[in-house]
C-alpha cells in the first residue's frame, strides 16, 4: 500500500515532518478494538498497541486513536506488532456523544471527505431523524450526502425526494436500491482513489447491503428487519476503513437508532438554515421566537412558508445542543485541571531524578 491511496496529503505530512526526522514511520487506523489496533501501512497491514506513555498522557476518549486517524508508529521488528506513539491531527472528525449519562466525545470515525447518511424508504423514513443526523455531519467537517435506499420499496418517492430537499437545503440527494444494485453510479465521485467516506444510518437502513455492493462482495454481515416497523437489528458490530475496488476508502458504522448529539451553534444553523434566514428578518434580535412582535419565523409559519414540526424540531435540538454546550464547558475545566495535574506530577518526578 501506498500513502496516497490510503488518503495521506499535504496536511498530514506537514504535521509529520518532526517524527520523519527522528525515524518514525506512520500508519491509517482501519479497526479499533478494546486495546489494540489494525493499522493499513506501507509495509501492510500491522497489529498495533499504544505506548503506555500515550495511555498515561491521554485524559479523554479522543486523545486515543480513531478508526481513519493517522498515528505515530514505529514497528520493531518485520511482521512483529508496531508501537502507536502519537494522533496526527485530524481534518475532520465524525462525533458523537458517548452512551450512558457522561458528557464526552466519541470519535466514530476520523478524517473522512463525505459522510452518507442513509435513510430508509421504508415504514422506517423519518425527516426528525435525518435532520438529527445532518448536525453530526456538519460539526464533523466533512461534507453530507444523503442516500434514500430501498426505493424498491416505496411507492411514493418523488413525494419523500421533495420532503428531504424541504430540510435539507443544499445537500445532494441520491436515491437507490443497494439490494437490488439499482441507482448506485452517482456515488462513484464521492469514491475517487485516496477518499474516504462514512456511512451514517440507523440500524435496518441498508448500509451493510450498500458496503457489500461498493466493495464487490460480503465484507459486512447483512440481516433482515423486523416485520411491521421496518427496524433492523445492528449488523455492524464494529467499525472498520474498508478498501474499495475503485481506490475509495469505506467506514461502515454500528446502527446508531436513539443518537447522542454532539454538535455547537454552526452545525444547528447549517442544518436549518431556513429558519435562520427567517429569524434574521424578525424584529429584534435575541427573538425566542414564540409570542414576541414582529417575529418573522412565527409570520413564516402562519403562511405555510415554514412547517411548525421543522420548527417544533429546531426548538428541541437548539435546547438540546444549549444543555450539551454548558456540560461540555464543565468537561472542559474538569480535562484541563486533569491535565495540569498529569504535567506537574511528570515535572516532579523529573526533578527528583
Amino acid at each position: 500500500m501506498n500513502l496516497e491511496s490510503l488518503g495521506w496529503g499535504s496536511l498530514f505530512a506537514t504535521s509529520f515532518d518532526c517524527y520523519r526526522q527522528e525515524g518514525y514511520t506512520v500508519g491509517r487506523v482501519a479497526i479499533e478494538h478494546k486495546s489494540t489496533y489494525i493499522l493499513y501501512t506501507e509495509q501492510g497491514e500491522l497489529s498495533a498497541e499504544v505506548t503506555g506513555k500515550l495511555r498515561y498522557q491521554a485524559v479523554a476518549q479522543q486523545d486515543f486513536p480513531a478508526v481513519g486517524d493517522w498515528v505515530v508508529i514505529t514497528i520493531p521488528d518485520p511482521g512483529k506488532q508496531a508501537t502507536i506513539h502519537g494522533v496526527l491531527p485530524r481534518k475532520s472528525k465524525f462525533s458523537r456523544n458517548i452512551a450512558g449519562g457522561k458528557t464526552e466525545e466519541q470519535i466514530i470515525a476520523a478524517n473522512i471527505d463525505t459522510v452518507f447518511l442513509i435513510s430508509g424508504l421504508d415504514g422506517d423514513f423519518n425527516l426528525r431523524r435525518i435532520e438529527r443526523y445532518l448536525i453530526l455531519v456538519w460539526e464533523s467537517g466533512a461534507n453530507p450526502v444523503i442516500i434514500l435506499n430501498k426505493a424498491d420499496l416505496c411507492d411514493d418517492i418523488e413525494q419523500r425526494q421533495q420532503a428531504v430537499e424541504a430540510i435539507a437545503l443544499g445537500v445532494p440527494i441520491i436515491t437507490l436500491s443497494a439490494i437490488h444494485n439499482q441507482g448506485l453510479d452517482p456515488l462513484k465521485p464521492y469514491l475517487s482513489p485516496g477518499t474516504t467516506v462514512a456511512l451514517l444510518g440507523s440500524s435496518g437502513v441498508g448500509k451493510s447491503t450498500l458496503t457489500n455492493q461498493l466493495a464487490g462482495k460480503a465484507v459486512q454481515a447483512v440481516q433482515s428487519v423486523r416485520q411491521g416497523d421496518d427496524k433492523g437489528r445492528h449488523t455492524t458490530t464494529h467499525r472498520e476503513l474498508i478498501v474499495l475496488p475503485s481506490g475509495g476508502l469505506l467506514i461502515d458504522t454500528p446502527g446508531m437508532r436513539e443518537i447522542q448529539i454532539w454538535g455547537g451553534d454552526s452545525s444547528l444553523q447549517e442544518t436549518f438554515t431556513d429558519i435562520e434566514v427567517f429569524a434574521q428578518q424578525c424584529r429584534f434580535p435575541d427573538c425566542k421566537h414564540e409570542s414576541e412582535p414582529g417575529c418573522a419565523v412565527q409570520q413564516a409559519i402562519l403562511d405555510g412558508s415554514l412547517d411548525y414540526q421543522r420548527f417544533v424540531s429546531y426548538q428541541k435540538l437548539q435546547k438540546e445542543l444549549d444543555y450539551l454546550a454548558r456540560k461540555q464547558e464543565q468537561r472542559t475545566y474538569l480535562d484541563t485541571k486533569k491535565r495540569w495535574k498529569k504535567i506537574t506530577k511528570s515535572m516532579r518526578q523529573r526533578k527528583k531524578h
